[in-house]
């Protein structure tokens, strides 16, 4: 998806810190971040309340404005800034919910799901934690073809960042988070 007009204002507005522009900013993406928020939760089997998720909310978009907005300079505006905010929310929040060590509703041991949603969380791990489901990972990837192999590939297998991903496959940076994520529910879709 293309970035918005309205997006690419409003990101402008935030680094020449206009006015008024934070509150914007915080205003148009408040809601997907708090579904991120949730999302992420449910999906790692976590109750969570209402002022953790508030909490949740809060430690991204301190994020957002760390080091004068360096988050944002980062973007490339090369895709929606909706999806960049989401999947750099998600890796704040797991890593938060990792940090804060939420007790989960189920344990699965050694399982391939445990394998998958080891990768899940890989984005907060280590390179050397990342690599350490390779045989189940390996396994699973026979499912996938084209970039989506080479980015799980690269990231689970060879412990490389988005950014080496990106200089060695030739994709946006911003792109790799997203494949990595499609490649992920494929793989989910495979064990179950």
């Amino acid at each position: 998806m293309a970035l918005l007009e309205i997006d690419r204002k409003l990101l402008q507005r935030c680094l020449s810190r206009e006015p008024q522009a934070w509150e914007a900013f915080v205003e148009r993406f408040l809601g997907l971040i708090l579904h991120v928020v949730r999302h992420t939760a449910k999906s790692r089997a976590l109750q969570i309340g209402p002022q953790d998720e508030e909490d949740l909310v809060a430690e991204f978009f301190a994020t957002v404005v760390h080091d004068d907005f360096a988050l944002l300079r980062r973007f490339r505006l090369e895709s929606s800034l909706a999806t960049y905010l989401a999947v750099v929310a998600r890796r704040v929040v797991v890593r938060e919910l990792l940090r804060r060590s939420f007790p989960s509703r189920s344990s699965e041991g050694g399982s391939p799901q445990r394998a998958v949603e080891s990768m899940v969380d890989a984005g907060t791990e280590s390179p050397e934690r990342r690599m350490s489901n390779r045989e189940e990972v390996e396994r699973l990837m026979s499912g996938l073809t084209g970039p989506e192999a080479d980015v799980v590939r690269l990231y689970h297998l060879e412990g490389k960042s988005y950014r080496e991903i990106s200089s060695t496959i030739g994709i946006p940076e911003n792109s790799i988070g997203p494949t990595l994520s499609r490649a992920r529910a494929k793989m989910r879709q495979s064990v179950a």
